[in-house]
Formats: C-alpha cells, structure tokens, sequence
C-alpha cells in the first residue's frame, strides 16, 4: 500500500473514511477498466436523480457503458 503514510494524517475520522470512499472508486474503477475520472464524473451526474435501487444499481462500474466512459481524455499539451 504506496498510500499508506499518506492517509495516514487524515484530521478526523470522518476524513479518512471520505478519503477511502474515494479511494476505492478509483480502484474498483480501474479493476473494471474504466477511466476513473470520467466513471466518477459519470456517476456524479446521475446520482442524484437515482431515485430506485435498480437506478444505483445501473451506477455501477461493472453495469457501465464501457463505450461511453472508457473514452481517453485528450491529452492538451
């Protein structure tokens, strides 16, 4: 775990438990070879109107067009 020092100081707990949410949509979104930035925005976008458990349900990485969001940013130089 590279990370660990850095999470390591994290001010409160409920901090730390943030850090690790996000954390871990990182990485479940690279273990389902997903861009993550472009999974998380995806999944910001609709949250909020996933208003049934089928709607969170469809947010999932591994229920994610992988067309649509696996896409490369381009790169600006």
């Amino acid at each position: 775990m590279h990370n660990r020092k850095a999470w390591l100081f994290a001010d409160t707990s409920q901090g730390a438990r943030a850090s690790a949410t996000c954390y871990s949509l990182v990485e479940t979104a690279k273990a389902n070879k997903l861009e993550p930035s472009v999974y998380i925005q995806h999944v910001l976008e609709r949250v909020a109107g996933a208003d049934s458990l089928e709607k969170l349900e469809a947010l999932l990485p591994w229920n994610v067009d992988l067309e649509r969001t696996s896409k490369k940013v381009p790169q600006i130089d």
